[in-house]
This record gives structure tokens, sequence and C-alpha cells, in this order.
């Protein structure tokens, strides 16, 4: 039988007089398609489930046995590709044999415990600005970014509320290795608080702290290598700093609604930040060239984040990372699962805050000190540079300067 062909497909030649139908209803349907495409992805971006994740490649993995027993030149290009990953992305993942799955089970089991029983007034010191003992619910607030957010491109901006409004999420602080003797920054240095109740509170917080910091410090050490530094750049302004362990609490069986934020767009005021992975997903995190990622840590790593304290000493070659904690429809999912398996609903953050010492000054390394530098980020003392971070998301207790650029409250010790 005699036929025609309409683009790669053949029809008997009785059928060419309506050729031109067929084509109209191939245009159709091919102009239903794509406009079902598009309004799928506007409906995944409403629903938070158009996301990019963070591509492996683009985050350095720095893998402490190499860093610590590989060849010189295994070590140099460990360091660089750190502080570049730093540099690029704000963030690292570090394998350390020495943090245990286990150990971070076994800490988070425990805080699971504390937050499902806690009334958020016992254990809490707002005189000390928060920084030991539990911060509950609805305290802590993010800074305005409000203006920024609305340059960003839709499929980039946070679901953070503008103005922000207080997280949801709890938080403990938990001092993490040697005060200094003295300090004109007490309130920053206080002793701990240790809950009732839990006979092995202290032992646990310690075994988890201690590891996290000591991974820390060697991931400060190589990002210094890596800057062409001495490898104690970082580490001896670290020394007897205000280090804490800070997991936060979430409770899903309160807030348990997809793009419900947990903890606001924000950056960390620290120095480095290190998590262990989380039981739920819902991390986001925002590249230098201003996209937004979902970070899903590798099995056997640990997330570090650049903090304020590092964008300060490297006069912005490395920027403090904004970042969000939200309800994603994958967090959704894990929730579901552990509620019919009857496990806690609390979502807690296996999370150390690395300091500088709070009696150093801030400024520009001369490695990244330039004009523009040093006018970004003049000279200030890492405590009240704190203070000041604090204050401005409502965990501060208020703080007047003398002329020497100093805290009077704290110098006085008043707070």
């Amino acid at each position: 039988m005699a036929s025609f062909k309409l683009g790669a497909f053949k029809f008997p030649r009785c059928f060419e007089k309506r050729e031109t139908i067929y084509t109209s209803v191939a245009v159709g349907v091919l102009f239903s398609y794509f406009g079902y495409r598009i309004w799928s992805n506007r409906q995944k971006r409403l629903l938070g489930e158009d996301k990019s994740d963070l591509p492996l490649a683009e985050v350095a993995v720095l893998d402490l046995t190499v860093f610590e027993n590989g060849s010189p030149e295994e070590r140099k290009k460990q360091c660089i590709d750190a502080a570049k990953s730093l540099h690029s992305t704000g963030v690292l993942y570090v394998k350390d044999p020495r943090v245990k799955t286990a150990d971070n089970d076994r800490f988070l089991d425990m805080m699971e415990r504390y937050f499902e029983q806690s009334d958020g007034e016992t254990d809490s010191r707002p005189q000390h600005n928060y920084q030991v003992g539990v911060t509950p619910s609805g305290v802590e607030k993010a800074r305005n970014h409000c203006d920024a957010v609305k340059k960003m491109n839709p499929k980039d901006k946070p679901f953070t509320e503008c103005p922000p409004e207080a997280d949801p999420k709890w938080r403990f602080f938990w001092r993490i290795g040697p005060r200094p003797e003295e300090t004109e920054f007490k309130s920053l240095n206080m002793e701990d608080v240790i809950p009732a109740n839990f006979p092995e509170w202290e032992e646990t917080m310690n075994m988890w702290g201690n590891k996290m910091l000591a991974a820390l410090m060697k991931v400060a050490e190589a990002t210094a290598e890596g800057f062409d530094l001495p490898k104690d750049t970082f580490t001896s302004r670290m020394q007897n700093g205000p280090h804490l362990l800070a997991p936060t609490g979430s409770d899903f069986n309160k807030d348990n609604t997809v793009n419900t934020y947990l903890a606001g767009y924000h950056y960390d005021l620290n120095f480095l930040t290190i998590h262990g992975r989380s039981r739920f997903p819902g991390l986001y995190i925002w590249l230098r060239n201003g996209s937004k990622a979902m970070v899903k840590v590798p099995e056997g790593c640990l997330l570090v984040q650049a903090g304020k304290q590092i964008e300060y000493l490297t006069g912005g070659h490395v920027l403090a990372g904004f970042h969000e904690v939200v309800i994603a429809p994958e967090t959704m999912k894990v929730i579901e699962k552990r509620k019919k398996e009857g496990k806690s609903l609390w979502r807690i953050s296996s999370t150390l805050f690395g300091h500088i010492q709070s009696d150093q000054i801030l400024q520009p390394l001369p490695t990244f000190e330039t004009a523009q530098s040093k006018a970004d980020f003049p000279p200030i003392k890492t405590g009240l540079q704190v203070l000041k971070e604090l204050d401005a998301i409502k965990l501060g207790n208020g703080y007047e300067l003398n002329g020497k650029g100093e805290s009077k409250n704290n110098l006085e010790g008043n707070n």
C-alpha cells in the first residue's frame, strides 16, 4: 500500500489529506507536554522539592588519615583542596577514623531524651547570653537579610520568612576544651550546666565534643597549609577558645509541615562549625556564587562550614556560609518512617562551634591584607565580635563599649 511520512512516522496514503490535522494534533500535544513541565517545576519549587543536591565533586573530602600519614605530596594536595573547597563552597567534608558512627548515635540518643523532657527553663542561663545550658524554642532569631534575599534568583531563595521570626528550634550549649585563666569576656567562658537525672551527661558530652574539636583542629591546620600559611596560624588562635558543643533540637511532633524552617537563613558567627550526621535531612547551604543546594553528608564523613571569624582572618577570601534548616519532603519521609517504628521525632544536630580565643584580635592576616579588606574588616576583639553577633540574633544580654572597644559588662564582671 502506498504511504507517506510525517516526521518519523509512516501513514497510509489514504490519510494524506488529514496530514494537516495530525500535524496540528502533534503540535498541540507538544505544547501541552512542555506546559505541564513548566507548571510541574513551578509546583516543585513551591513545595520545596526543586533543589540542587550539592555535587560531591564540588566539595573536597579531607581524609585525615592521608593528611597525617600520607606522603608530603599527598598531604599538600589534601591541604590545597581543603582550602579551595572552603573558598568556593564554604563547606568541606572530613573523614576521621577516630570519630565513630556509634559515638554519634550514643550522643544523639541522649540528646533526644533530654529535649523530650526539658522544660526550657531549669537549665537555661539567659544572663550569660545563653552561652551555656539550654536555649528554648522561640528565642534565637536570624539576622534580617531580606534586602539580599530580594535580589536572589527565585529558585535560590530561602524558605525563611522576611523579616525572620524566632526559630522553633531548641539548643544546648556545652563548653569543650580548657578555658583561659584570665579573660575580659567572662560570660563567654562560664562553667557548664549539667542537667539532673542524666548521670552519663558529662562523660558523653565531653567524649563527643572532644572528638569533634580534635577533628576541627586538624581541619584548621590543613586549611592554613592550603593557604600557604604556617600550620599553626589558626590553631594557635583557637587555643582556650570558647568552643561549644551545640546540638539543636527540633520537635517534629509539633513542627511537621513541609517548608517550615527550623533554623532561619543565617551564617555562623564563629570560626569553623563541624557537624556529625543528623538522623533527618533538611540542611540547605548557599555557595559563593549564590546558588542553593541541599547537603547530603557522605557516609563516614563530617561536615565543616566556614563562619564569620575565618571570613575576618582571610579578609573575605573565605566567606561565612549562609544556610538554613527546613522540613523538606525528604524530611517528611524520615518522620513517617520513624513514627511507624516508634522512634523519637526530635531532630538533633550533632554540631560543634570552633572559636578563636575571645581576647584575640580579629583582622585580615598579612597574606589577605589589602586596602579593601582592611576597610571591610577593621580590628576587633573576638569576644566583642561574638557579643555583637549574639545581640543581633536576640541571644545577647546587652553590652556597652568603653573607649577601648571593650565590653564594660564583661570587664566589670557583671555578666
